[in-house]
């Protein structure tokens, strides 16, 4: 594959509206040791979609990956990263609209299926093949980058002028991954919400899931939980207005701060002492042999969304069935983790103390914690990068943890290409009591392009197609600040502050 990309060396302006220079069809022929092109046909215009080329292929030995390119191209690729344990069919409705979004804009799209099938391969089970596991972890992101952008000089004639990675959760670590691992297939990345300590988060959701265990909570609680964190903590950045700005202010304690059911009673609106010592271990830092592995999980997904649900439910609390982080626990330590899968494993019998160095190769392979962005920096590359402070699936401290320890490898350039943008109420990736729906596909443009670095981003809270809500998120660590006067529900009555 790298010698037909040398063959379409020439760049592509992005001031100028590129078509195409043979036909869809066409495509087929780029079939070669490496790569198959499977589907190569035109698509007609839509409502949700201009008219478009889609090339379905499959890198060896099976990496899937469709790329969707306009009839009139700005010059722009952009690749967009995948959820869980990925496997999705990239002609999914999802992964459909997505690639009509970006296509509108005139951007080129990508995406990949990891070297997976989540129908056939369910959960973690692909991790079996231990190539396949490899692909979910970095190797698919990188080759499918490779056959997109040959596609895309096949078919236009020129290289993208700029391309660009966006993903949140999975995605967002598959971003970080890019920067890391292959620092010259991006100019831009977006990385949401990142699960980039997957191996800590496995760990965290074993340890919730044990104290759940030893002392079930039900879903009817949740609404007591959240109402005694918020009446301690909304109001401390100034504003009461249903969101926790900075949850690292809030001193919750379970012990002190939660009604206690007397002797023999169980309700919504009180928690027995096992219950309190249940949440008290799941805020918790993690500690293996005494030594801190995992941070302390901050207050605020308790909240409800618009979706009626706790940001608990499902992902750490679940009547009547395993929990999500159980779910992905379970897989992990089934089929990623050990040498030998092992679809029996009981993930109750874990040993924090004893098991955490036994994960040192699978941690090297799927964690995206280097903090060395050197090449990435060297290249050019801009990083934007989001968490919602109220996310329930992973801890927001991650993503600040690791900003704030690139920040002390790299030194006080790093917000030249690296800037970390923390959502104040978001629940994972979207929802929650605060401002969630935001666009980066600009702002990171903008900065690439054009040397404007994003310094705040306006976000909306929308509800039924409306925005209540906006709120600018600034560039950690500073945080928006009421100026005093006008309405709390208006951004430009914030100022992003420095603490």
């Amino acid at each position: 594959m790298r010698i037909l990309l040398a063959a379409f060396a020439t760049g592509l302006a992005l001031s100028a509206q590129q078509k195409p220079v043979t036909g869809c069809p066409d495509l087929r022929s780029l079939t070669n040791h490496e790569v198959s092109i499977a589907v190569a046909a035109p698509v007609a215009e839509t409502p949700n979609a201009p008219p478009h080329c889609r090339v379905f292929g499959q890198v060896l030995p099976q990496v899937g990956f469709e790329v969707r390119m306009p009839a009139e191209w700005n010059g722009r690729f952009v690749m967009i990263g995948n959820g869980g344990f990925a496997g999705e069919p990239t002609d999914s409705p999802g992964r459909v609209s997505q690639y009509g979004r970006y296509m509108k804009r005139g951007y080129a799209v990508a995406a990949t299926d990891t070297g997976h099938s989540g129908i056939t391969d369910t959960g973690a089970t692909f991790a079996a093949d231990r190539q396949k596991l490899l692909d979910y972890a970095f190797r698919s992101l990188h080759v499918t980058a490779e056959a997109a952008k040959m596609l895309l000089r096949a078919y236009y004639g020129a290289a993208p002028a700029k391309s660009y990675f966006e993903g949140c959760s999975t995605g967002g670590r598959q971003g970080l991954i890019l920067a890391q691992r292959f620092p010259n297939d991006f100019d831009g990345i977006t990385v949401g919400a990142p699960v980039l300590n997957f191996t800590g988060t496995m760990i965290r959701f074993v340890q919730v899931a044990k104290a759940l265990k030893a002392a079930p909570i039900a879903t009817n609680k949740m609404p007591t939980l959240a109402a005694r964190i918020y009446e301690g903590c909304d109001a401390k950045d100034g504003v009461k207005d249903g969101v926790i700005d900075d949850p690292r202010r809030c001193d919750f304690r379970p012990a002190r701060d939660l009604p206690k059911c007397e002797a023999g009673a169980d309700r919504p609106d009180c928690f027995t002492d096992p219950q309190i010592h249940a949440l008290e271990e799941i805020y918790a830092e993690l500690k293996s042999q005494g030594k801190r592995i995992f941070p302390a999980w901050p207050v605020g997904p308790e909240a409800v969304g618009q979706n009626g649900h706790s940001g608990w439910d499902s992902w750490s609390v679940h009547d009547g069935g395993p929990s999500t982080g159980v779910f992905f626990a379970e897989g992990f330590f089934r089929y990623m983790a050990p040498p030998k899968p092992d679809p029996a494993y009981d993930i109750f019998s874990f040993n924090i103390d004893k098991d955490v160095a036994k994960l040192d190769s699978i941690h090297q392979i799927l964690d995206a914690t280097d903090t060395d962005l050197s090449a990435f920096q060297k290249h050019g590359g801009k990083i934007l990068m989001y968490f919602g402070w109220a996310d329930p699936a992973l801890n927001p401290m991650m993503g600040v943890e690791y900003y704030e320890a690139v920040a002390e490898r790299m030194g006080p350039k790093t917000g030249d290409f690296f800037r970390l943008f923390m959502v104040p109420g978001m629940l994972h990736c979207g929802d929650g009591p605060g401002p969630g729906v935001f666009d980066t596909t600009g702002p990171l443009s903008q900065w690439v392009e054009k040397g404007t670095a994003p310094d705040s981003i306006k976000a909306m809270k929308v509800v039924e197609g409306k925005a209540v809500r906006s709120r600018p998120l600034c560039v950690y660590p500073a945080a928006a600040k009421y100026n005093g006067s006008g309405s709390t529900d208006d951004a430009s009555n914030f100022t992003c502050v420095k603490p």
